[in-house]
């Protein structure tokens, strides 16, 4: 600090201009926060977003704040203040806060607060807040920069922040992912349900997992076995293959049988209208997760998006600490319109975190692909189809197409998923023909219908 005053004492160097300054300033987005404090058992807070973190050990946090405010007084004076970080819905505290609604008379009206170790008050609905005591106040300038020790904190909420950039309120722009991964989890029971020979079931669905494509083998929850299934022997066949395989099961017991048999990724089902269905499927989830050989646990919450919003995001939030490995959201009922999906996955992306979550979409009035773009745009890179959308899901060759034209890399092999659909289109499940992997094919003999999954 002495250099820096001889420095400019002595004529040395220029500044920026001002105006050149703010409008660098401008373009470096950061976060929003309502910045609180009380004196004399009163309330007061402003809009702040010159907030930073500066220690984990101990725990210490700045403020920057202009000595001409009023608010700053305040804080000096009362030597605590509180941090509420604000959600992406939350523009309108930010704008109240930051005296831009007119006279409203107490800005904290229509909130819920609560306080902590300093009594000043923090904002219930924010993404999280801290709790601190002024312990070094420095002159920044036009500025007073005060360290707070935080003394308390809370992470109320998973969703987006809401940024301030450009003098303007926003929030994180839609950003497409690097990689996508899909899993084809109707293709085996479609077959079956229209009278397909095991063996060509079982030769269409490795030509689909050699693509790059984790398919589901197997359906047990129905109290078969896998030894009864007419393609049993291939796949214990398969069992030292790399391709990825899932069963979709409902005990332990399932799950046994179908880790045994080489499956390492477990497909569990959970009614997102029923509460008591969710709790069962995160129970099992647990159990599963200390099984040798169950490398994946998948939860499936069927019908998410004819769930009442909170009660989906209460179901994730519970299978999100059940020891699953995914979440599937299932468009069960076709309910799903790009405005539900936008909605739901604003927050269940950030609830479900570390979890993954992967979607599953009907191709309903054409909007399986606009649902699907809207997913991708929302945070989710994994996606249950069905090779030529055969039970009305959208097709896996589709998806894999339009990811083609997104750049969006996936370990899919379109070429062969076309040759596979094409080949289903013209010699459909029933036919003497099934499909081959270089598209020519392949006869096959099967004189009693396979029954279904």
């Amino acid at each position: 600090m002495i250099l820096y005053i001889l420095y400019h004492l002595e004529g040395g160097g220029s500044v920026v201009e001002a105006s050149t300054f703010r409008d660098v300033l401008a373009q470096w987005p950061s976060g929003v926060t309502v910045v609180t404090t009380v004196v004399d058992g009163v309330r007061h807070g402003m809009t702040a977003s010159s907030f930073s973190s500066v220690s984990l050990d101990p725990p210490l946090v700045s403020i920057c704040l202009d000595r001409r405010l009023y608010s700053h007084g305040l804080v000096e004076t009362s030597g605590v203040f509180g941090i509420s970080v604000l959600a992406k819905d939350q523009a309108e505290v930010a704008r109240r806060f930051a005296g831009m609604t007119g006279d409203v008379g107490d800005r904290f009206d229509g909130e819920t607060w609560s306080t902590a170790a300093t009594g000043v008050p923090l904002l219930d609905s924010a993404l999280g807040w801290l709790d601190c005591r002024i312990v070094h106040a420095y002159p920044g300038g036009d500025h007073t920069i005060f360290v707070g020790e935080v003394l308390a904190g809370h992470a109320a909420r998973r969703t987006a922040p809401l940024l301030f950039h450009s003098r303007g309120w926003g929030q994180f722009a839609d950003v497409l992912p690097d990689v996508a991964t899909l899993a084809d989890t109707g293709l085996v029971s479609s077959l079956a349900a229209r009278g397909e020979a095991g063996d060509a079931v079982h030769r269409t669905a490795r030509h689909v997992r050699r693509s790059g494509i984790r398919v589901r083998v197997a359906d047990l929850t129905a109290g078969g076995s896998l030894q009864t299934l007419p393609w049993a022997r291939e796949i214990a066949g398969d069992a030292g293959e790399t391709y990825p395989r899932s069963a979709l099961v409902e005990s332990a017991v399932q799950a046994r049988q179908a880790i045994d048999r080489g499956i390492p990724v477990l497909e569990l089902r959970a009614d997102g209208r029923d509460p008591r269905s969710v709790e069962r499927a995160a129970i099992l989830a647990r159990e599963l997760a200390g099984e040798d050989g169950a490398e994946g646990r998948v939860v499936i919450l069927e019908d998410a998006f004819a769930v009442a919003g909170e009660a989906a995001l209460g179901a994730i939030d519970v299978l999100a600490h059940s020891g699953a490995t995914e979440i599937c959201l299932d468009d069960t009922s076709g309910a799903a319109t790009p405005l539900q999906v936008r909605s739901l996955l604003q927050d269940a992306v950030g609830i479900a975190r570390p979890v993954p979550l992967r979607l599953r979409l009907r191709d309903k009035d054409r909007l399986g692909l606009v649902n699907v773009l809207t997913a991708l745009k929302s945070g989710v890179h994994h996606f249950d189809t069905t090779l030529g959308g055969l039970d009305g899901a959208v097709a896996t060759e589709d998806l894999v197409r339009l990811l083609g034209t997104l750049d969006v890399d996936t370990p899919a092999d379109a070429a062969a998923l076309d040759r596979l659909a094409r080949r289903l289109r013209e010699h459909p499940p029933g036919s003497t023909t099934s499909p081959s992997p270089n598209g020519v094919s392949a006869s096959t003999a099967h004189s009693t219908p396979m029954p279904s999954l």
